[in-house]
């Protein structure tokens, strides 16, 4: 396949690299081709800077078993960076800048040439101020560099076989929060526990528990609202989120839309 070809190729001539690994997929492809070039002197990076939710973290673990890449884990609390915590529209930067600075540490602890992530070119029509962040501290992208859309990595994933190629997209729990209303541990625990338990009652992958000054706002595609108004599923849903410390909850009638609350909250 002549595209992963060309992304295998792009690690020619760079020794050493760390992969800033999630786990979602497009992490997960850039990993996977730095270790068919590079074997052991690639290495994944994946930050566990608690709002990033277990299930993420337990993926990511995954992904570098399928691949058999060693995987470090980073371990810093974001709820101590005051300018992360307000929850701005500069949430994501001061998130990615953070990270960055880290990876940067690492990469000279371990002398270690080149540091990557799993940008790719669909993601920058959003927006995205994490990824200007990752670039001030010289991380660079191969997706974007050798021009992959979404749809591209998940075909080539699946065709190498790595589990996560139809996982659905994710983000970090505070995305979870409208700009503007402070992150907390309190309300990245409930979300958390909130999007699992909905996932279980549902059996859904793309779900999203909004908490909107202390509302759950569920979000899923369009096309799977009817089954949260299923017999039953409604009320037991409601139930275990007023039960965490919800105050009512909602479904969002227009469906999943990333970045829907990057608004400025009252």
């Amino acid at each position: 396949m002549a595209k992963l070809d060309d992304l295998v190729n792009w690690f020619e001539n760079k020794n050493t690299v760390l992969i800033a690994l999630s786990g979602g997929v497009d992490s997960a492809l850039v990993a996977y081709a730095a270790f068919q070039k590079l074997g052991s002197s690639a290495i994944a990076v994946t930050a566990d800077y608690k709002t990033l939710s277990q299930e993420e973290l337990d993926t990511s673990k995954q992904i570098c078993k399928e691949i058999g890449i060693s995987q470090i884990l980073l371990d810093y609390n974001e709820l101590e960076n005051e300018n992360f915590v307000k929850n701005d529209s500069n949430r994501c930067f001061y998130c990615r800048q953070e990270l960055g600075n880290h990876l940067v540490n690492l990469a000279g602890e371990k002398k270690i040439d080149f540091i990557v992530d799993g940008t790719n070119v669909d993601d920058l029509g959003d927006y995205r101020p994490g990824i200007a962040a990752l670039k001030q501290n010289g991380i660079r992208s191969p997706l974007v560099e050798k021009n992959f859309t979404k749809s591209e990595i998940r075909t080539i994933a699946k065709s190498v076989g790595l589990s996560v190629f139809d996982k659905p997209s994710n983000s970090c729990l505070a995305s979870r929060i409208p700009w503007g209303q402070q992150i907390t541990s309190e309300r990245l625990a409930r979300i958390e526990y909130g999007e699992k338990m909905v996932k279980q009652t549902t059996k859904l992958q793309q779900v999203r528990v909004r908490d909107i000054q202390g509302v759950a706002k569920i979000e899923v595609n369009k096309e799977d609202i009817s089954k949260l108004h299923s017999p039953g599923i409604l009320d037991e849903i409601t139930h275990k989120l007023k039960l965490i410390g919800f105050s009512e909850v909602i479904i969002d009638s227009e469906g999943y839309k990333p970045g829907k609350i990057n608004v400025i909250a009252d």
